[in-house]
């Protein structure tokens, strides 16, 4: 009888479902910007559906990313439970802050979202179209102000295009970092900076409010619900897409990745998530395991071709 209960014990221990992990989730970023709210929405979703008893967010800010980055693979070597959220701006932030931490400290887990660059400027601006713009730029590059997030990002990597696209040294542009997206619209708003740089999702509720005038949009092909040219209509070769990401710490067990491959895997899959990236605005761009590792590898040494190409890194 002890037998059986024993064995009864283990095999009901068995069958029961794994326990729900609880995940803190780094945001390298002040609230308000893009990758704050990727990590909020992931909060809600893990937790909405299921999937995590209870997410904590904490904002870890400053030089694009690198310091939150620096801290957590420092910090959280081979805790399952910590996540932290990054993207092709902390790509370039790498590069440019010479940050001795990179994401090869990390593991690398899924590209989650993707999103175009939008150029606006504030309503009250005298600048109709991105033709005046550009021209203006012609004339003189320190003119014009841009407002973007941090250096080396998607958005200092877009202005240098522009730029080069127009036939204007890009080492020669005005661009003003700022290290989180509440920031940076607070001086597109407050017309401090000529034209603002970032995320569509990020200008989008601003657009429909008429706060904010868009120019352009940095997708290959006009974007439906989005009124404004690409930058390839507008005579310019650019086009740029920033993507989202999450990694897990370091140090993990291949039992531990894939559980947390899991759960993201579950995440992506789920209604809730698909209803946020709707309402968001954000593209599904869901790469995970191996594939997304060997592509990360591939985006970073292009964004060193284009970072050196355009004077941001030597």
């Amino acid at each position: 009888m002890k037998h059986f209960l024993i064995a009864s014990l283990l095999a009901g221990a068995m069958a029961l479902p794994a326990a729900a992990a609880d995940y803190t989730i780094i945001a390298p970023a002040n609230p308000g910007g893009g990758w704050d709210q990727t990590a909020r929405s992931l909060q809600s979703v893990l937790q909405e559906e299921g999937i995590s008893k209870s997410v904590q967010v904490q904002n870890v800010p400053g030089a694009g990313g690198t310091i939150g980055l620096a801290q957590f693979a420092s910090q959280q070597s081979g805790n399952p439970n910590a996540l932290i959220v990054g993207g092709y701006v902390m790509v370039g932030a790498i590069l440019t802050n010479k940050s001795p931490v990179t994401l090869k400290e990390v593991t690398p887990i899924a590209r989650l979202t993707g999103e175009y660059e939008a150029i606006v400027v504030p309503a009250s601006s005298p600048i109709q179209n991105i033709a005046q713009l550009i021209e203006q730029l012609k004339k003189d590059p320190g003119s014009v102000s841009w407002g973007g997030g941090s250096a080396g990002g998607t958005d200092h990597i877009t202005a240098g295009l522009i730029a080069k696209a127009a036939g204007v040294d890009p080492t020669k542009i005005n661009y003003i970092a700022y290290s989180g997206g509440g920031e940076a619209l607070a001086s597109i708003l407050g017309a401090q900076v000529t034209a603002g740089i970032s995320s569509y999702g990020e200008f989008e509720s601003q657009v429909k409010a008429g706060t904010v005038r868009i120019l352009a949009i940095s997708s290959e092909k006009k974007l439906e619900g989005v009124d404004a040219p690409t930058l390839k209509e507008s005579g310019l070769d650019v086009v740029v897409q920033n993507w989202r990401m999450i990694a897990a710490a370091p140090g993990l067990t291949p039992e531990q990745e894939k559980g947390v491959n899991a759960d993201v895997e579950k995440l992506v899959k789920s209604a809730k998530w698909q209803e946020t990236l709707k309402t968001k605005g954000w593209m599904d761009t869901y790469l995970a395991g191996d594939a997304f590792k060997a592509q990360l590898e591939k985006d970073t040494a292009s964004t060193e071709t284009i970072l050196k190409d355009i004077g941001l890194v030597k």
